[in-house]
């Protein structure tokens, strides 16, 4: 873009001051015309399957310009009768963080000096209880696992009362009906009140425009999920919806060399996950905030 103080969350920040004037439509005689249409693009909730296509079509045309590229970006809905969940058995996580790179890789995450990852993998002491505040997220060992610690991923946990989709002011975070909840990038505005309310810490804020070299970019997009993000705008995991709604594994799950992570449909009766949560001895974090998480830790008995 040719002005990047023409993006719609700059342009709310301002109109507070400008609409006493009556200056808040010049505030857009000085913006592209590609960016006046992104201003003027309605929520994603709200479009036309016509006007779906044209902004695809839209940003399929800047993605080939931008990357070189030619991207696939999917609007494809959820799939019927599904509501997703997650396991994690901590009992086999050996803190390798290959889930957290593979999950940048897939999901078209900043690199290097503005990177950004939606899972975090903490270290704690074995045999305390987990508390998310005692842990260590920054740990450096030359090998892992190490004696005397566990390793505890977490990212989104993908509520079934999502705190952070309350707090949005502008409805621009929501949770799709199979459970997981979404970002549209182009209506968030930055303001960060959903980050404030998350009690995970599972969202990360585009302080600069991300940083994504031309020949790492994944080009299989979802344009809810790992489409390229833009400055100020908020992002967060969601459980890989480009790979999910095609009958797929997360990039995480499949990227865990001891396969402590597993996925599935909670409303299948035969899925994996179903199995943990009614045979193992389950938890969630921070069940009292009442967030109905649907990722679900374990250890094996």
């Amino acid at each position: 873009m040719s002005n990047k103080n023409c993006s719609r969350r700059e342009f709310i920040r301002n109109l507070s001051v400008t609409a006493l004037a009556g200056l808040s439509l010049p505030l857009l005689s000085s913006c592209s015309k590609e960016e006046v249409e992104d201003f003027l693009q309605k929520h994603f909730l709200q479009m036309t399957d016509e006007e779906k296509k044209q902004v695809i079509a839209k940003l399929e045309r800047r993605y080939l310009e931008q990357f070189g590229r030619k991207f696939q970006i999917s609007t494809k809905e959820a799939l019927p009768e599904t509501l997703w969940g997650y396991g994690l058995e901590l009992s086999r996580c050996i803190g390798c963080r290959r889930c957290v790179y593979a999950c940048a890789n897939e999901n078209n995450t900043s690199r290097y000096a503005r990177q950004i990852h939606w899972i975090r993998v903490l270290r704690l002491k074995r045999g305390n209880l987990i508390n998310l505040e005692d842990s260590e997220h920054y740990y450096t060992p030359e090998t892992v696992p190490e004696k005397g610690f566990i390793y505890l991923p977490i990212q989104c946990q993908q509520c079934q009362n999502p705190p952070c989709v309350k707090a949005c002011p502008i409805h621009a975070t929501w949770q799709e009906p199979d459970g997981i909840v979404v970002v549209d990038y182009n209506w968030c505005i930055g303001c960060r009140y959903c980050i404030a309310a998350c009690p995970y810490k599972g969202r990360v804020f585009n302080w600069a425009e991300p940083n994504l070299p031309k020949d790492e970019v994944n080009p299989i997009v979802h344009y809810l999920g790992n489409r390229p993000r833009m400055k100020c705008a908020v992002e967060k995991c969601t459980f890989c919806i480009q790979r999910v709604r095609q009958g797929r594994y997360p990039a995480c799950v499949e990227a865990c060399p001891t396969g402590s992570r597993k996925f599935g449909n909670l409303l299948d009766p035969k899925s994996e996950i179903r199995y943990i949560i009614e045979r193992k001895r389950v938890f969630r974090l921070r069940e009292d905030l009442n967030t109905e998480s649907k990722f679900y830790y374990f250890f094996e008995s």
